[in-house]
């Protein structure tokens, strides 16, 4: 049954599953299978030319198939449950909640000049994020999510030049895959979550007080357009993440005809240890072009640690960016150190360092020093309120570019 679904799905999508189809050219790669269009009476018109152009129909394709066949048990199961046995609840739901960042700021590096000409202190309050998250479930199988978030506008000649504007964060639609698969594993389609810095912040807690490092530095976005899939490993090993998406994330259309095929894994080596049981060991690879062999690349690797006492991680990252084919293959690398000492009675302490190095070649860095003492309010989860003291210190590796020394005021309100 599962084989007639597939080869059905496959001949609606053009694709040849015959064994003779697997045959790869030198320079193809199994996530590239030659493509053999059917013509009307199961006649074939012969092999395209150039397979290798069709990577991302192919994995965005395989990815249509492994959905469809994982959701298909659970639709098929839908049937009058037995006696003592509870149906699942259908009733469509909608939630609305949101989440606030505010802050008040103060910058003691570099001074900036007034009207006047004179030499002052930046300061300011400001909002830097207002999420309204509209979630909720068409069916047990089936969820959702919608959320707007602000920008400052600072395109010159608009008359909204300086103000807060809307724009779209996240949009997509969630199939669950609990029932064929285990617990929190799922498939989602439209403007989501990217692999990796949505698990980077469920355990970093601070994204109130800035970005993660590899976000901060602009090397991977929060959000992006394509089709995911998330896995959960049983006995709480840890769990899979893997898409494709445009690759330019959230802010921009989709500049060329690359896609970003992202994958990260994590693993919890004792996930019944006592103490050892905090630890997770992630792999994470962004494989992404400018343009074609033109290479843009992040390979991320991460050790974290949770605990009731303390959160703390160490994560490393190596990229190559050559944006045109004119240009070099430029290689950044850099790393980022945290540790959040936590009580009991809802204080806890921040220290960060980042260190990049944007071209591995030049003997200059970027470095990103964080302290900071917060306290959390004593809310009914998943609700969560905490205000922030902290001091922020970060040198550039470009020697006109002045360092910056701020000290601010931060807020969190999650409802």
């Amino acid at each position: 049954m599962a084989w007639e679904l597939l080869d059905a799905m496959a001949r609606m999508l053009r694709i040849d599953l015959s064994p003779s189809s697997h045959d790869f050219p030198a320079r193809s790669s199994p996530f590239c299978p030659k493509v053999e269009p059917f013509l009307p009476g199961g006649r074939r018109k012969g092999l395209l030319a150039n397979p290798a152009c069709l990577v991302g129909r192919h994995v965005l394709a395989g990815m249509t198939l492994l959905a469809i066949l994982a959701v298909a048990p659970s639709v098929r199961a839908q049937v009058t449950p037995a006696e003592g046995h509870t149906a699942a609840d259908d009733t469509p739901v909608v939630k609305v909640g949101g989440t606030i960042f505010a802050n008040f700021t103060y910058l003691e590096q570099p001074k900036i000049l007034d009207v006047d000409g004179n030499q002052v202190n930046a300061s300011s309050f400001d909002i830097t994020r207002a999420y309204i998250n509209v979630t909720g479930s068409i069916h047990h199988l089936v969820s959702y999510r919608i959320t707007p978030d602000i920008l400052r506008e600072t395109a010159a000649g608009l008359n909204v030049n300086g103000s807060l504007v809307i724009r779209l964060k996240y949009a997509y639609g969630q199939f669950n895959l609990d029932d064929s698969w285990s617990k929190g594993s799922w498939v989602r389609l439209g403007l989501q979550q990217t692999p990796y810095i949505d698990y980077d912040e469920s355990i970093y807690r601070y994204r109130f007080q800035g970005p993660t490092f590899t976000d901060v530095e602009k090397y991977l976005t929060s959000s992006d357009f394509g089709l995911s899939l998330h896995y959960n490993f049983p006995g709480n090993f840890g769990d899979v993440h893997g898409g494709i998406y445009d690759g330019d994330g959230y802010t921009k259309a989709d500049a060329n005809d690359e896609k970003a095929l992202q994958l990260r894994v994590s693993f919890r080596p004792v996930p019944n240890g006592g103490i050892i049981k905090g630890l997770r060991l992630t792999a994470f690879y962004d494989a992404d072009h400018y343009a074609n062999n033109d290479d843009r690349t992040r390979l991320v690797g991460n050790m974290s640690f949770e605990h009731r006492y303390v959160n703390a991680a160490v994560e490393y990252l190596d990229a190559h960016d050559q944006p045109n084919a004119a240009a070099p293959d430029v290689h950044g690398e850099g790393y980022s150190v945290w540790v959040t000492p936590r009580s009991t009675i809802g204080i806890e302490g921040l220290l960060r360092y980042d260190s990049l190095k944007r071209n591995a070649d030049v003997d200059e860095r970027t470095e990103r020093r964080v302290a900071g003492i917060a306290y959390w309010f004593p809310i009914q989860k998943p609700a969560a309120v905490s205000l922030m003291l902290d001091y922020e210190f970060v040198t550039f590796d470009d020697p006109a570019r002045p360092s910056e020394i701020r000290y601010a005021l931060h807020s969190l309100f999650n409802f």
